[in-house]
């Protein structure tokens, strides 16, 4: 019988190969972040010091903190396996982050946290790893007395943790990564990079929408303000329609956005909005992990960058869950995604590009939006196409009670769902598609079906440019726009 034979990696050998794991010092301040987020943080505050050529960094959060056994784990090295079900919220991975995050640019990484009226801290330092050259992991404790002594962690714990009943500190010193030629000023520089690289990756936390939670991180104490690609509060910037696809029971959301032309907004704002290298450079996918940007500007090279096609960005929302199906990177800045959502996103670029390309075409012209509210949602699942009710439909969703999550009325919409006449639509379309779905003047009038549809919106929409919206996404409004939205402002706003 063969015998085994225990090989432990040498410490200083193994950590100093993953420092080169690829990490830029924006995205390994994004993966303590992470960690933070994770940790149910309400305030991340990031604080640096060039301290006259002996740079730090901390990032201090709010969290649940951690207890010593707790603390003890999460330094050590694989902490997590990768394909471990995690919660759904769960930013991490590998269980390397915090680690290989930290060394990719110091030399000493010091953790310290809190949690039920205990503070626990420890300590890695690779020049005392080297220095002992005995093969041992050798984790340092870092008692009270230590930590009231270290100048830096002292005046950190002072004024956060010990007001907060839970939070974390994660000290950066011995940062060696930073170039020496004029290096007090590139690390100012680097780190305001830093600043508008977490506005953006961070913006649905900065600024969450309707149900979720708001994260506010500083900066040196400064508040950063989120920093949304999409535009999505100018007035010409337009929505298409929701997709979904699930792929294993996995669901992915796709949402299309076409950012104005330069005729329609000011200077400051396209100028803003361009991004790093430009429009054409900054087109395409951006994708969502747990509404946490991981990656931006890119078509997977199923087409080509160009001019015409520059103001079109496209937000994919995917979960944890489909991290080893998206071949998730350790630095959470590199996926790939699997074929069937390959070829969902072919389809899904053929019908947005012709928008794309329309608004330099007729960049003169009105362009109308589809409307953020459809009642039809695509959805493709087990290579079968179906059509689904929207539950996030402002009305609907008000007279079918979904928020309650009502048996009855989700029975009923299946039914209905289930009964889509697909068959027999298809055969009329193909058939005879100019009399499907025609409205006519003979029909009701405009101004009548407005009427009712303001009765039944009454409370639910209220303000102007949702109302318009609304009725952008159905017909006969969305074939007749223009003149809905003249009927609109002599019948409903201006009698408000």
């Amino acid at each position: 019988m063969s015998k085994s034979i225990e090989l432990i990696p040498d410490p200083a050998a193994l950590i100093s190969s993953l420092r080169d794991i690829g990490y830029s010092i924006e995205t390994a301040i994004a993966d303590l972040i992470d960690n933070s987020i994770t940790a149910a943080s309400s305030t991340i505050d990031i604080r640096y010091l060039w301290n006259s050529g002996h740079p730090w960094l901390a990032v201090i959060d709010d969290g649940i903190g951690m207890s010593r056994p707790e603390l003890i784990d999460a330094m050590r090295f694989g902490s997590s396996h990768p394909d471990a079900e995690r919660h759904k919220d769960d930013l991490g991975r590998f269980g390397l982050g915090l680690k290989t995050a930290s060394f990719s640019q110091c030399r000493n990484l010091i953790v310290l946290s809190k949690k039920e009226d205990s503070i626990s801290c420890f300590e890695w330092d690779l020049d005392k790893i080297s220095q002992a050259n005995d093969g041992r992991w050798s984790l340092e404790q870092v008692d009270n007395t230590d930590v009231e002594k270290h100048h830096i962690l002292n005046q950190l714990v002072n004024p956060h943790i010990n007001e907060f009943e839970s939070g974390t500190i994660v000290l950066w010193q011995k940062m060696d990564r930073i170039t020496s030629a004029g290096a007090e000023k590139n690390f100012n520089s680097t780190m305001s990079f830093v600043r508008d690289h977490i506005r953006l990756v961070f913006h649905r936390y900065l600024s969450p929408d309707k149900g979720f939670k708001k994260i506010n991180i500083l900066v040196n104490s400064d508040s950063l303000k989120a920093f949304n690609p999409f535009n999505p509060t100018s007035k010409t910037t337009v929505e298409l329609p929701l997709q979904r696809i699930f792929i294993e029971n996995h669901k992915v959301e796709i949402l299309p956005f076409i950012l104005p032309h330069h005729d329609k907004v000011s200077e400051e704002e396209w100028r803003d909005y361009a991004g790093v290298g430009g429009y054409t450079a900054n087109q395409g996918f951006y994708i969502y992990r747990n509404r946490r940007l991981i990656i931006k500007g890119t078509w997977f090279r199923l087409l080509k960058k160009d001019e015409l096609k520059k103001l079109i960005r496209v937000r994919v929302d995917i979960p944890n869950s489909m991290d080893t199906i998206w071949n998730i990177d350790i630095k959470k800045s590199q996926a790939t995604p699997p074929e069937p959502i390959r070829k969902e996103f072919l389809q899904i670029i053929d019908k947005i590009e012709y928008s794309g390309k329309r608004v330099f075409h007729q960049k003169g012209a009105r362009l109308k939006s589809i409307g953020k509210y459809p009642i039809w949602l695509r959805v493709a699942q087990n290579d079968e196409i179906n059509y689904k009710i929207n539950r996030d439909h402002p009305v609907l969703s008000k007279f079918f009670n979904f928020e309650s999550g009502g048996e009855v009325n989700e029975e009923l919409l299946s039914l209905i769902e289930a009964s889509f006449p697909k068959d027999q639509f298809f055969s009329d379309y193909a058939g005879t598609p100019e009399i499907v779905n025609k409205h006519s003047e003979k029909s009701t009038p405009l101004i009548e079906s407005l009427d009712k549809h303001l009765a039944v919106i009454e409370g639910i929409l209220t303000e102007r440019d949702t109302i318009i919206e609304y009725f952008a996404s159905i017909e006969p409004f969305k074939s007749r726009l223009e003149e809905t939205i003249l009927l609109l402002e002599e019948h409903k706003f201006t009698n408000e």
